[in-house]
Formats: C-alpha cells, structure tokens, sequence
C-alpha cells in the first residue's frame, strides 16, 4: 500500500482512514443492482490504474454479501494517486463497474482507471490546471470514478452507462474516457 512518496500521511490517519472505513462498510446496505448474481455469485472486477501502474484482481462481493476486507482494498487502490489520501468509496460504484462490463460482453474485462477517488487539494489543483473539473465533484465523494475498457470505444462504453441509468455519465472522446458516478442522473 502506496499512501504518498513524501511521507505526507502519519501512520495515525491512516490506522483511522482503515478503522472508519471499516466501520463504515460494517453499516453498508446491501442493494443488489444486478437481477441475478454472476456464476458462484462472485463479483470480481479487473483494474489497472494508469497512474501507478498497478493492477487489481478482486473478488469483492458474493451473492449480497460485501466483503470488507475487499471494499478496503478497492479504498486504498483508489486513492488519490497525488496525496495519497484514502476515502471510503460506496459499493454501488463497483456494482456498476461490474454491470457495465456484463453489458458490454466484457465480464472478465480489465478496466482502466484515470481517476478514482480524488482530494479536495487534488481536485482544486486540477480546476486550476484543467477545463471540466467541477468545483464540487463526486470524485472528492468516492462516488465518482474515470474510466476506460480496452477493447471497447468509448462511445460504446458511455452508451452502456447511459442506458444503466443509474448516475451521472461524462463523455471525453478527445481524452479516451467516460466518468460514470451514482449521482443524479444526468449526462454531459
């Protein structure tokens, strides 16, 4: 587990990051998205984060059941790549990942992460340096996630995210990726 390279997060915030994360999982509701659960009712995802370089192969719920060990996983991997900061992210966020691959024909598909979880501090930096960061995104809510499956344009993967009709879905073609969350509906 990569927190920052500089050192910037004491051990002390990142026991408490993982005890409210934990605490806050043991309180999540359990609302199935899907009809059926996948064969074995396991519900894996594939990652590989295109900042860090690192992959993820992980099982993170069976049949209704979170896993939390899982879930922390997931929070730490998706972390902002620039602070290091962990946030706690809703599970409904990896039922849709999960949905929209079973859409598209690409259950077992690796998904690529442009960003997940992102720090107030990261996102004003990004507002100051960017066009289309809103000043009060999902991301810094882990509700929000930037995304791309090789394989499958991204028109493809924004019109699966549309028709799920379970959040906000953001299309930038001229950056090769789809934000999805589990905000209002809503599309841009």
């Amino acid at each position: 587990m990569n927190y920052a390279s500089n050192g910037s997060l004491s051990k002390r915030r990142v026991f408490l990051a993982r005890l409210c994360a934990s605490i806050a999982v043991a309180f999540v509701p359990v609302r199935v998205a899907t009809p059926t659960s996948p064969a074995g009712g396991e519900f894996r995802l594939r990652f590989f984060h295109t900042h860090t370089g690192k992959r993820l192969d992980i099982v993170y719920r069976q049949g209704n059941t979170y896993l939390p060990e899982s879930l922390l996983r997931l929070d730490e991997y998706l972390g902002d790549h620039r602070t290091g900061e962990v946030h706690h992210y809703d599970p409904r966020v990896f039922d849709l990942l999960h949905d929209l691959g079973d859409n598209l024909g690409h259950p077992e598909g690796e998904i690529d992460v442009i960003c997940g979880y992102r720090s107030p501090k990261t996102n004003e930096f990004l507002r100051a340096h960017d066009h289309g960061v809103a000043v009060h995104s999902l991301h810094m809510e882990a509700l929000a996630i930037d995304i791309r499956m090789p394989g499958v344009k991204t028109a493809d993967l924004r019109d699966a995210a549309l028709a799920l009709h379970r959040g906000g879905v953001g299309y930038y073609p001229k950056s090769d990726f789809v934000h999805v969350d589990i905000g209002r509906v809503r599309r841009w």
